[in-house]
């Protein structure tokens, strides 16, 4: 990856360390988002109820309403596990990685909005610190915003088996 027009163009170059510790990085991610599914669909007692009554966000009075609506509670069940596992066996795989970062995203923006770290609020379940604004949360959507800037599945992955450009 080489921009031309930078002052320093070497910057933007993969060197073999850089591409290993993006692709790291991405399959980690991937790991994480499949690990937290896969123990979702494992474990038969498991809904979001919980985290969505805990709610002290600006949606708060939406996630409560899902909580109360028994269909819309197991959709959001449903979509929150297969999601998780889909996005990480994606990123892991290095398959449509630039949408697997991005539905990764939204999800993370979507647990940040439902319980965000701020002061004055507290919950029931543990936390792994004392936060103020940036958590877990932040910086994994940061870090999957990193993988879309620099796509290394093209390189090391399904994407770029799969969408390799043919020579004529």
């Amino acid at each position: 990856m080489s921009n031309s027009t930078s002052p320093h163009p070497d910057l933007w170059r993969y060197t073999r360390i850089k591409l290993w510790a993006l692709v790291l990085l991405r399959v980690a991610i991937g790991w994480h988002f499949l690990y937290e599914g896969i123990a979702k669909l494992l474990n038969p007692y498991w809904t979001s109820a919980g985290f969505l009554l805990e709610s002290k966000g600006p949606l708060a009075g939406l996630f409560h309403g899902i909580v109360a609506n028994p269909t819309a509670l197991r959709v959001v069940d449903i979509l929150n596990t297969w999601g998780l596992i889909a996005i990480g066996l994606a990123l892991m795989a290095g398959f449509l990685t630039r949408l697997a970062s991005l539905a990764g995203m939204v999800l993370l923006v979507l647990y940040y909005i439902c319980n965000p770290p701020l002061i004055g609020t507290t919950y029931s379940a543990p936390s792994e610190g004392a936060y103020l604004f940036v958590n877990k949360n932040v910086i994994e959507f940061l870090a999957l915003w990193v993988l879309i800037l620099f796509p290394t599945s093209k390189i090391i992955g399904l994407d770029g088996l799969i969408f390799r450009k043919k020579s004529v």
